[in-house]
């Protein structure tokens, strides 16, 4: 039986990092046979859970050799790092996506926030492993020394930043320290769900946003 990954520690620490880089860089180096035992991996996942997912459920899933699971990924530890890295990396990406139509900094705002709730909430795996596996993916966001908040931060700002050199947002904004209060506002929704905001209301999250968000970006008084 092979052990429960300890996605708490290290390698949850460094995978959001390098799933956000990967995003930016467009990186996309996985070979037939390595995308096929993703799929597979991901879909086990899905289905069972990490914790009671082998690699011969992987390899059984995915249609391939236990042999060629292993060849890829040495151990499991290594397989559920790539493929929860592989679902951030789809979320980095389907947020720049959703922010693409917006043709004003509010309009990008909105849809940037109700974008990174709905992508999280909806993924299988990820949104999944945080009802019923919490202990798997919610330490790694809260108990490793801020550094997943810290990426994703990093993320927001570099698109603060793009909007304050198109003159979108003023010069003294401190874009660092507002995409922090941003982010932590989205996760704190994300690990308990609000009994006055409907998450899966759409347009009650592009208000909220706009409401609470935006003056945020407004230069300090």
């Amino acid at each position: 039986m092979d052990p429960a990954p300890p996605l708490a520690s290290e390698n949850a620490r460094t995978l959001l990092e390098r799933a956000f880089s990967d995003a930016l860089d467009q990186v996309d180096d996985n070979d037939e046979a390595t995308a096929r035992v993703l799929d597979g991996a991901y879909e086990q996942f899905c289905r069972t859970g990490i914790r009671r997912s082998t690699m011969d459920d992987v390899a059984k899933r995915a249609g391939v050799s236990r042999i060629t699971v292993y060849r890829r990924f040495a151990n499991k530890d290594t397989l559920v790092e790539h493929v929860v890295r592989r679902e951030f990396r789809r979320y980095f990406d389907q947020f720049l996506r959703d922010i693409r139509q917006a043709k004003t900094l509010a309009e990008r705002l909105e849809l940037g926030f109700a974008s990174s709730l709905r992508t999280i909430r909806g993924n299988p795996l990820i949104g999944g492993l945080m009802e019923v596996e919490p202990d798997v993916v919610v330490p790694s966001m809260i108990s490793d020394g801020g550094r997943t908040m810290a990426t994703v931060s990093r993320f927001l700002a570099g698109r603060l930043r793009i909007e304050q050199r198109t003159g979108h947002v003023a010069a003294e904004v401190d874009v660092d320290l507002v995409a922090e209060m941003m982010v932590r506002m989205s996760t704190s929704f994300l690990l308990t769900p609000s009994e006055l905001i409907d998450l899966d209301d759409e347009q009650q999250l592009r208000d909220i946003a706009r409401r609470f968000l935006l003056p945020m970006l407004e230069p300090p008084a």
